[in-house]
């Protein structure tokens, strides 16, 4: 009897538990199960009982274009509740063919629910349906993404703007923009242009009014020549449409559409500069004018000015090097600083830059600074054109002479200043003593040759161990001297080291004014090839290049992946070692 209690008490829980199992429920189910592989797909998950820790299947070969959007309700009916809990995605196929959509995952009182997967027929394009009462044909005719090119036939070099506009009718309401593709330029220098906020204006798009806001702005240099192709813009838009329904207030119902429009590719035809660019021109193309200037123009020997030779003007002002400044020998000059203090707006760069030279006269005299001369292209003449800073004449009041002009011919092969009298304090007669003999032990000459010896011997001990003391001391001065050198290339970096944008920028300027100090690198010459090159030429070891290129390469990829506060703190840590480390041995 005790065994028949028993058997039925576990029964009656099998039953009860089956029962509950059976009572649960968790479903998949898709808008449609055949569509085109431009249209969208609305899945929705959906459950008569609340759960937790949902977990979405992975959507392969689709894109999640709207959702995931969460719906619940509660009703009650003859005393029964009836509960639903919804998530809904708006997915776009890839690719065509037979597709399938994973399982969902659901927790319900502690035990785990699973959807079945869904298979789905992707086929070709498939025209749209033009009825106006239909959502989506809505959305199509009336959202639109436009490239707006300011310049479709560029010089090399010769910056221009790209405007992408989102233009959308007022019948419907945008609600949520992201950005799914955005266009690498290859072959382009690229500035983004930032807009603080999307602000709404009106304008007219294939004659009809429009709403519209701008997207982005980047301004594009070409960095050669031919046909050039800039990458389609792809953006994920959430569009409120209206209905034929309203509510019990009589508002009209919106229905909300996920559209993905795209910005089509743009073909940029490159022309080449003119063949007959003179010797000195470096690249420069716009409208410039050059200047040059001195804190000094009379001082001491020995004292220090500062000598600025600037650029200013509107044009590729980050893209080539300023001519460099030619000085007398007397006037001793120190590399450059190199300074640049340029904005881009949609007509592109303007501002100037700027090399500072630090020049410190050895003799009295006065000496003047040629003009230097300075050659850019103008895209609007179409032709080159030479321009020159004016001449300095620096005035030494006080010091030493270089030469005296009474007493003094020159050399005409090597322009050393040779002394009419500088050989008279050879005599021409001798002085001889006859020596007596005398007793050569214990005299003065005998201690003489004894101890001179002994006190070469000393002085010489002294000297190498003077020496020893002398060079560690100059390693260590030219250790520091390296180190302050390199924080003085990256002192500009170092200051934007929360802000990865102007940082890496910054770094690859401070970057490449090393090259340009140390190895005369111009910047048609600045690749990587060539880097590597004139380094071993050079003797620099292999493991300082190899830091320094991927110190190069880290700027580049900066521009498109994201960078934490640690990886550019160890870059900038870096950069100080390398620059040290190349300029100890060079």
């Amino acid at each position: 009897m005790r065994n028949k209690i028993i058997f039925t008490l576990f029964l009656s829980f099998c039953v009860n538990s089956f029962s509950q199992d059976q009572s649960v429920s968790f479903l998949a189910e898709v808008s449609k199960n055949t569509l085109g592989v431009n249209e969208n797909l609305r899945i929705d998950f959906k459950m008569n009982k609340d759960g937790d820790n949902f977990q979405a299947p992975s959507f392969e070969g689709f894109r999640v274009v709207g959702g995931p959007n969460q719906s619940v309700s509660n009703s009650w009916i003859n005393g029964k509740r009836t509960f639903s809990k919804v998530y809904s995605y708006y997915i776009t196929p890839l690719k065509t063919g037979s597709l399938t959509i994973g399982q969902a995952i659901i927790e319900i009182d502690n035990k785990i629910y699973k959807t079945i997967p869904i298979k789905v027929k992707v086929s070709d394009s498939v025209i749209s349906n033009k009825n106006p009462n239909d959502a989506s044909y809505v959305v199509n005719e009336n959202l639109h993404l436009v490239a707006e090119v300011s310049n479709s036939n560029p010089y090399l070099n010769q910056g221009f703007s790209v405007i992408y506009k989102l233009y959308f009718s007022p019948q419907i309401n945008v609600t949520n923009v992201g950005e799914i593709d955005s266009p690498e330029f290859n072959d382009f220098w690229s500035h983004n242009i930032k807009i603080p906020r999307l602000q709404i204006e009106r304008g007219t798009f294939k004659g009809d009014s429009y709403n519209y806001v701008i997207w982005k702005k980047i301004v594009l240099y070409p960095q050669k020549s031919g046909k050039l192709n800039i990458l389609p813009m792809s953006l994920d838009v959430s569009v409120d449409v209206p209905t034929n329904k309203r509510d019990f207030f009589g508002n009209r119902i919106y229905t909300q559409i996920p559209k993905t429009v795209t910005a089509g590719e743009r073909e940029i035809k490159v022309m080449d500069l003119p063949d007959d660019a003179p010797e000195n021109f470096s690249g420069a193309v716009g409208v410039f004018d050059i200047e040059l200037t001195s804190t000094k123009t009379e001082l001491n020997a020995s004292e220090s000015l500062q000598a600025t030779l600037k650029v200013n003007g509107e044009g590729n002002l980050k893209l080539f090097s300023i001519p460099g400044l030619e000085t007398p020998n007397s006037l001793e000059k120190y590399d450059p600083e190199y300074k640049e203090n340029v904005k881009t707006n949609t007509k592109g760069m303007y501002g100037n830059i700027s090399d500072t030279y630090t020049l410190v006269p050895q003799f009295k005299g006065k000496y003047p600074i040629n003009p230097v001369e300075f050659v850019y292209f103008n895209p609007e003449t179409k032709s080159y054109k030479s321009i020159f800073s004016k001449e300095i004449i620096i005035n030494v009041l006080e010091g030493p002479s270089s030469f005296n002009q009474n007493n003094l011919t020159v050399s005409p092969s090597n322009n050393i200043p040779i002394s009419k009298g500088q050989f008279k304090f050879l005599k021409t007669k001798s002085n001889l003593i006859s020596l007596e003999s005398k007793d050569f032990i214990y005299s003065t000459n005998f201690y003489l040759l004894i101890f001179i010896p002994i006190g070469i011997i000393i002085v010489i001990l002294l000297f190498f161990k003077s020496k020893k003391t002398l060079s560690s001391d100059i390693n260590g001065f030219k250790s520091r001297r390296a180190n302050k050198l390199a924080k003085k290339y990256l002192s500009e970096a170092k200051i934007n080291l929360l802000k990865k944008d102007v940082f890496y920028i910054s770094l690859e300027k401070a970057l490449h004014n090393f090259l340009k100090s140390k190895l005369s690198i111009e910047t048609s010459d600045y690749t990587k090839e060539k880097i590597i090159i004139l380094m071993r030429e050079k003797n620099i070891q292999n493991e300082s290049i190899n830091s320094f290129i991927k110190l190069i390469e880290n700027c580049e990829y900066a521009r498109y992946t994201p960078s934490t506060n640690v990886a550019i703190s160890n870059d900038y840590e870096n950069a100080v070692k390398v620059i040290s480390e190349i300029d100890k041995q060079i």
